[in-house]
């Protein structure tokens, strides 16, 4: 049996119940996730732990809608995804999710401060350009808000993309490997940004690393193998 991480009495950011996902078909096809049942409370950190091709990153795809999965729920601050069709999806992601990929997905030919407006004007934000320009200071580049993805450093455009993830002041933030492609200095600006931001809102941070002391900042530490959940630890830092 799964364990089922309950983190907080006072409400649920994440709710997975009996999450199951293959990809492929036929003899190709491979069960990615197996049985899933996690809850986290709201305002929680979460490290997921193992690994390469346990499932942790399709577990961050099914909590954002990127993926649907073939049986069980998923119900994220509130929302049941497996009601909403695609368009309703992207609107809750842009209101509710801020996402941070290890590869910065910023858009080329777009300036730093259009990268983090136009998702926010996408759900309706009215001072859109002002609100990225204030995100974008909080991570230090208000030197840079005018440049092209190009034109910034790796760590540079992973600011960026962190400010466009929290812009919308999001229920969750999930950070897949945020510091794989940055050096270790670099790598820890950002996720002392990462942590920071997550405190400041309130907002609940699942965060995929292969980093055991950084895990260890979190409240709890899950470990995956095979696409389930085999355990989850209580770190320092929620005991």
């Amino acid at each position: 049996m799964n364990d089922i991480l309950e983190l907080s009495p006072d409400g649920e950011a994440v709710a997975l119940t009996g999450v199951n996902l293959s990809l492929g078909r036929g003899a190709a096809r491979i069960h990615i996730l197996r049985d899933i049942d996690l809850h986290i409370g709201r305002g929680k950190a979460v490290a997921l732990l193992g690994p390469s091709g346990s499932g942790k990153s399709t577990l961050l795809m099914v909590m954002t809608g990127l993926e649907r999965p073939d049986s069980g729920s998923v119900v994220i601050a509130g929302h049941d995804l497996g009601t909403l069709d695609e368009n309703g999806l992207a609107r809750f992601r842009g209101g509710h999710i801020g996402i941070v990929f290890q590869g910065f997905h910023l858009i080329p030919t777009m300036t730093a401060i259009e990268n983090v407006a136009v998702p926010l004007e996408l759900v309706g934000e009215p001072k859109a350009l002002m609100r990225a320009e204030r995100e974008l200071a909080a991570v230090g580049l208000m030197q840079r808000l005018h440049h092209y993805p190009a034109e910034l450093s790796g760590g540079e455009q992973q600011r960026v993309a962190l400010a466009r993830a929290l812009a919308a002041n999001p229920a969750i933030i999930v950070a897949d490997e945020p510091t794989g492609n940055l050096d270790e200095s670099t790598g820890r600006e950002v996720i002392e940004l990462l942590f920071r931001g997550h405190r400041e809102r309130g907002s609940t941070l699942v965060l995929v690393t292969h980093d055991g002391a950084l895990a260890a900042r979190c409240d709890c530490v899950l470990h995956m193998h095979s696409g389930r959940l085999v355990h989850s630890v209580l770190s320092p830092a929620g005991a």
